[in-house]
C-alpha cells in the first residue's frame, strides 16, 4: 500500500463514516503528509504498513525540534492514531505503531471572554446607515444569542429559523442537528436584516442561507472574522478575539449566572462534558478576580 492511497483512503473515510467538515479532514490530510514526507525522505520507507513505533516517534523528535508548539504536536499526533487505527480496522496492519505513545502534556488553556459591556459595545460600532449594517447586527446578535460555531452561523437557512416556537436548527460538527433557543432581541434584528435580505435575488445554490454577501453568496468564514476583528478595533476592545469569543462569553455567561452544566452542554453540541467543563474553570477565575478586586483582605 502506497502512502497516497492510504492517505486519500483515510480521508474517504474521515468524510463518509465520521462526517468530518473539509477543513478538519484538511488539516489531518495535511499532518499525514508531514508524515509520509519524512518517513519516506528521511527514514526511506515508502508504505505506511513498515511503519513502527521507533518511526514515529522519530517523527515526533523531528516535529518538536523544528519547533512546533506542544498543542499542535499533540494534535498531530492525535491524527497520527487515528490514521493507523484506521489501517488496523482495514485490516492494512496487525498492530498499530503509534498506540503506547502519548503526546506532550498541554495545559488547559483559557479562552479569551468578552464582558457584556464589551459585546454591546463592539454590536453598539455597526452603522446601521450601511448595505450590510443590519445584517452584522444581527449576525453577532445570532452569534452571543445562540453559542454558535462560525461555520454553523453561516450555514443557517431561511428553513431553519423557528421564530414562533423562539429557536433555530443548527447543523454542527458531523452534520447532527440540534435545537437552540433564540432571543427575542436577535429574532427582532433578523427580521430588521429580513427587510434588506428579501429584496436579493441570490441563485439556486445561495436562495436558502440567511446571511448573504454583496453579490448574494454564501458568506465565508473569514468575511465573519475580519467584520468581528475591525468592530472590535473600533469599540476599543484590546483583547485578541475572534468570532469563537461570542460562543465563549455566551456559555460562560450562562455559567456564571447558575445555568446547568448539561443544557450548555446541549446548546453547545458538545459530544462530552468534559468539553463543556472548561467554562467552570473561567468561572472559578471570574470569581477570584471578583474576591481579589472586592474583599477587603485580597
Amino acid at each position: 500500500m502506497s502512502w497516497n492511497d492510504a492517505i486519500k483512503d483515510f480521508n474517504s473515510f474521515l468524510r463518509l463514516e465520521k462526517g468530518l467538515s473539509a477543513n478538519s479532514i484538511s488539516a489531518y490530510n495535511n499532518d499525514m503528509v508531514k508524515l509520509w514526507n519524512f518517513c519516506t525522505e528521511t527514514l526511506g520507507k515508502q508504505s505506511p504498513t513498515k511503519i513502527d513505533q521507533q518511526d514515529v516517534e522519530q517523527f515526533l523528535i523531528h516535529l518538536e525540534e523544528s519547533g512546533l508548539n506542544k498543542r499542535s504536536q499533540a494534535r498531530v499526533l492525535s491524527g497520527i492514531k487515528g490514521f493507523f487505527r484506521y489501517l488496523q480496522l482495514e485490516e492494512s496492519i496487525e498492530n498499530d505503531p503509534s498506540e503506547l505513545l502519548q503526546g506532550p502534556k498541554v495545559g488547559r488553556k483559557l479562552p479569551t471572554v468578552l464582558s457584556v459591556q464589551e459585546i454591546d459595545a463592539i454590536i453598539g460600532c455597526i452603522d446601521l446607515s450601511k448595505p450590510d449594517g443590519h445584517r452584522n447586527k444581527a449576525m453577532l446578535e445570532t452569534l452571543y444569542s445562540c453559542g454558535l460555531r462560525v461555520s454553523e452561523l453561516i450555514n443557517i437557512k431561511l428553513s431553519d429559523l423557528h421564530f414562533n416556537d423562539e429557536y433555530i436548527k443548527v447543523t454542527g460538527k458531523g452534520n447532527k442537528e440540534r435545537l437552540v433557543p433564540i432571543s427575542k432581541r436577535a429574532i427582532t434584528e433578523i427580521g430588521y436584516y429580513l427587510i434588506d435580505r428579501n429584496q436579493k435575488e441570490p441563485d439556486n445554490e445561495n436562495k436558502d442561507f440567511l446571511f448573504l454577501n454583496r453579490s448574494s453568496k454564501k458568506l465565508t468564514r473569514v468575511m465573519i472574522f475580519t467584520i468581528t476583528k475591525k468592530l472590535a478595533a473600533m469599540a476599543g476592545i484590546k483583547k485578541t478575539i475572534s468570532p469563537h469569543t461570542f460562543r465563549h462569553s455566551f456559555a460562560t455567561h450562562l455559567v456564571e449566572g447558575g445555568a446547568d452544566l448539561r443544557a450548555v452542554q446541549e446548546m453547545l453540541g458538545h459530544e462530552s462534558i468534559l468539553t463543556t467543563e472548561i467554562y467552570t474553570h473561567l468561572d472559578t477565575t471570574y470569581l477570584r478576580e471578583t474576591i481579589m478586586q472586592f474583599h477587603p483582605r485580597a
